[in-house]
Parts: structure tokens; sequence; C-alpha cells
């Protein structure tokens, strides 16, 4: 870390550190010792995020459109962030030496509740977008005139002539996540943190990627990779990566704002 700060307003508060470029590696080890410090409230949190995501599938399932889950799974970067507040939360209390539980954890939804709705918004919309754009961008490369199954779906997916929607697909996907990191990254453990509205974090959360943008590219890559280790294995791994991340997160935050 280097003793430079960066105003990110006018006012010089809030300042963000300029940081090495493995950083995050830091910020990743801090994380699992907070997983290690509160297993029972870290495992049990990911845990319930996995018993979620498998009754969504469910759902969709039933609704007959599990096609779904592909764009849903892509987007689950867009909505990540605001379902760790109570991973947040947890790594707070254990630096200040507080009591942990699931309770505190789901309780810290209602701290600063109005900005973190406006933050929910602001991601749902961003992962709404996203759903919408990767239908459009498969009905221009496949066409709408076939139903639209899993199966047909996937038959498609798999076949050698989808490799340009693939790349498409990939490159806007790709630059909806690199938007949502930067006014995502920190703004959400702020909010959690300060008495702070969404446009103050966000600002801050962007100036931090900004500032630290070799760091902060290591850490969105990091995110991606433990992200799918969590996916692959029918999302089980989550009930892990997220709780590691969420931490992780916690520790970038107050690493990178001062």
């Amino acid at each position: 870390m280097t003793d430079e700060a960066v105003p990110v307003f006018a006012d010089a508060t809030p300042r963000i550190r300029r940081v090495a470029v493995d950083r995050p590696w830091t910020w990743l080890a801090a994380g699992w010792r907070d997983v290690m410090a509160a297993p029972g409230v870290s495992l049990a949190y990911g845990a319930l995020m996995v018993a979620v995501t498998y009754l969504l599938l469910l759902v969709l399932l039933q609704a007959g459109v599990f096609w779904l889950v592909l764009p849903l799974t892509a987007g689950f970067f867009f909505t990540a962030p605001l379902l760790a507040v109570g991973l947040y939360e947890t790594s707070r209390r254990l630096a200040a030496k507080e009591p942990v539980s699931l309770g505190h954890a789901f309780a810290a939804y209602k701290r600063n509740g109005t900005q973190l709705s406006y933050m929910g918004v602001i991601l749902g919309l961003f992962h709404l977008g996203w759903i919408r754009i990767a239908t459009l961008i498969f009905a221009v490369f496949f066409g709408v005139g076939f139903n639209p199954t899993w199966e047909s779906i996937m038959v498609k997916l798999m076949a050698p002539n989808a490799i340009p929607f693939w790349a498409v697909g990939s490159a806007v996907g790709a630059v909806l996540a690199a938007l949502v990191f930067a006014i995502s990254a920190i703004s959400i453990p702020m909010l959690l943190n300060r008495d702070v509205n969404v446009f103050t974090a966000v600002a801050t959360s962007f100036t931090a990627v900004r500032e630290n943008w070799p760091a902060m590219t290591l850490w969105a890559g990091l995110i991606v990779a433990f992200t799918a280790f969590g996916v692959i294995p029918l999302f089980l791994g989550l009930a892990v990566t997220m709780p590691l991340v969420g931490h992780a997160t916690w520790h970038a935050y107050k690493d990178l704002v001062e």
C-alpha cells in the first residue's frame, strides 16, 4: 500500500488509498480468516444462498422457462454484491470483536436500508437488462421460430456455428459486468458501514476502481474465477466461495477507503 490517497470529492472525504497490484490476495487471505473465525455463520449463509438458488431453479422448471437458467446464472454477478450484505456485517462484527450470528447477519439489511434498497434497484435493473439483451442476442443469431426449451437451446448453443453468438454475448456481458463491478465493488460495504447515500457510495466505488485499476482488474478476475468454481459443481461450491469472496470484499473496502 502507498501513502498516497485520492479524494473522491473536492472536500477530500472520503479518500481512496492506492494499493499494490497483488493486494487482492491479501483480501482473500483476510476473508478466509473470517470464514474460519465464524464458520457456522459463514457456511450457513452460503448454504442458504445455495438453497435459494435451487428453489429458483425449481420455480423455473415448474414454470416451463428453465432455459432462463443460463442468463440468470450469468447475471448472478450483478446481484451477488447485495446478497452478501450479511457477510460484510459478519466481517465488521468480527473486527469489532462483537458477537456474530445469522440473525445479526440478516439484520444488517436494516442498517441504511433505504440506500441499500436503491442500490438493489440499480443492480436489479442491470440484471433484468442483461436478461433482455441476452434474449435479443440469441434471437438475432438463431431466430425466434422455435420452442425455447432447455434441450432446443442447448442444441443450438453447442453447434459449431454458435461461436459468433458466444463471442458477442461474452463481449456484451463483459461490458455490463465491468460497469456493475465499478459501481458496486465497494459501494455496498460502504453503505453498510457509513451513513452515506447511494450516490456517494457509487462515486467512491468508481474512484477506487479507477485509481487502482490493476489491482481491481485482478480482483474482478478472482471474483469471476471463485464464482465459477462455485457454480460449476451444480452451484454447491457457492456455499464456500460466496462467503470467502463476501468477507474478502469487506476487507477490500476497508483497505481502499479512508
